[in-house]
């Protein structure tokens, strides 16, 4: 695993010209994300090392690294998912790479169903915490050190700091933004 991590972060690596502080992780209704970033370069998944491929439509399948508001960043256009048939640690590949690149940050979209009745189809929630019903998860297997501890802490999984910034930025622009916990399912 590591070897492979390693093969991906020195291939992505020399396109990167400055150090992306986030990743963001475009889900199917953020796409359009990508034209606002400058100085675009794009990585096609299919030409990194190990990485897997995307097949739901509206998932591009590339990296693309520039700025945003002269800060730079990494997205990805188009995830796998589990219910394609990926394991966890396909699925989870891309944030081992990610913290090989030494970004920490993520910003992760994605478009779900809900189960509250207040919210619609639609709406932004910020999610403050999850709870995993798939049948596996990414930290089964083998534990590499390099990669962090065995036992992750999920006192706080989702920064304070982050979601209180999305939260004020949110009031200040009139965008309404619900809170919710998130459940993974299978799909």
């Amino acid at each position: 695993m590591l070897e492979k991590i390693k093969e991906a972060v020195e291939y992505i690596r020399p396109f990167l010209s400055e150090q992306p502080e986030y990743v963001v992780v475009l889900g199917s209704g953020l796409g359009k994300l990508q034209n606002e970033v400058e100085e675009k370069v794009v990585i096609d998944y299919k030409n990194i090392p190990n990485f897997p491929q995307t097949t739901v439509e509206g998932h591009k399948g590339s990296l693309i690294f520039g700025k945003i508001e002269g800060r730079p960043v990494l997205m990805m256009a188009g995830r796998f998912h589990f219910y394609e048939g990926y394991s966890m640690k396909e699925v989870t590949f891309p944030m081992r790479v990610f913290k090989g690149l030494g970004i920490e940050k993520v910003i992760l979209s994605n478009a779900s169903g809900g189960v509250n009745r207040d919210y619609r189809v639609g709406d932004a929630v910020m999610v403050t915490d999850h709870i995993n019903f798939m049948p596996e998860h990414p930290l089964h297997g083998e534990n590499y050190d390099e990669l962090g501890p065995r036992f992750v802490d999920m006192s706080e999984p989702y920064d304070k700091k982050m979601r209180e910034f999305v939260l004020n930025f949110a009031k200040e622009n009139e965008i309404e933004i619900k809170e919710g916990v998130y459940l993974g399912l299978q799909g």
